[in-house]
């Protein structure tokens, strides 16, 4: 017998691979989206709800409800310090690890908007998986996947090809590449697949001000330090450090294409 889908929730600032995202999830059995967050990142959070709910009216589902997230930095577990231990997981797309980050080169845009809260995340006690994007930058979908999703039937598919020239063309601004990078997306199906990736486990701390400020640090644990430090008895997180990217992009045209 199939094993209930897995409840989730997505905390997002829709944004254009958040799109993505939220229709593969959709359109993913093994899951149910029992409802989105908004906060700000690609969009201010008024913004960010709004997109939310017009992409939920788009894919059919405003039974799906949306709660708006704070408009100031905040450290949620701080005002539930028992929401660590309620939550089953959090799987975040954050961090750089080991790579150059994309807002700066020590770091990644979602843990640069809020680095004292991504590092209470990390340090929470919460079972979190870390998708940095030394992985998601492993991911692209290219040119000729575009036009198969435009030539597709599939709803979903119709409606983010309109929207992809914009992301297309910053990346090819930005990077000097004629593919898109699938963050949210390859962050998603970490929840939906696990096995999609392979992650290595350790403590993950957050540089939260100077030149590095939003730098994501794992320590591996191999090595015990002799002085007591602020990596001590921190709680193991997992961060991955391997995709199959060819299974990812099949996963998601085929599921966007078949919508």
């Amino acid at each position: 017998m199939a094993s209930e889908p897995k409840k989730i929730i997505i905390d997002t600032d829709p944004g254009i691979d958040d799109a993505m995202a939220i229709f593969l999830a959709l359109r993913s059995p093994e899951v149910e989206v029992i409802g989105l967050t908004t906060i700000y990142g690609n969009v201010y959070t008024t913004l960010a709800t709004r997109n939310a709910l017009h992409l939920l009216e788009v894919a059919g589902r405003t039974d799906i409800p949306v709660a708006e997230g704070s408009h100031v930095t905040l450290t949620a577990i701080q005002q539930d310090p028992d929401f660590s231990k309620n939550i089953r997981q959090i799987v975040l797309l954050g961090g750089a690890f080991a790579v150059n980050g994309n807002v700066n080169p020590a770091a990644e845009a979602n843990i640069f908007g809020d680095p004292d809260a991504a590092d209470v995340v990390f340090t929470s006690g919460a079972d979190v998986v870390a998708v940095g994007i030394n992985v998601t930058h492993q991911v692209v979908l290219t040119a000729a996947d575009r036009e198969k999703l435009a030539s597709s039937k599939g709803k979903f598919a119709q409606y983010l090809t309109k929207i992809l020239d914009v992301y297309f063309s910053y990346h090819f601004e930005a990077y000097d590449t004629t593919g898109v990078y699938l963050h949210d997306p390859t962050a998603l199906l970490a929840a939906v697949n696990p096995s999609l990736l392979t992650y290595i486990e350790g403590a993950v701390r957050v540089q939260t001000n100077g030149i590095t400020r939003g730098l994501t640090i794992l320590y591996n644990k191999q090595k015990r330090f002799g002085e007591v430090t602020e990596w001590s008895d921190k709680p193991s997180v997992k961060v991955a450090v391997t995709v199959d990217a060819p299974a990812v992009v099949k996963l998601l045209m085929d599921r966007l294409m078949d919508s």
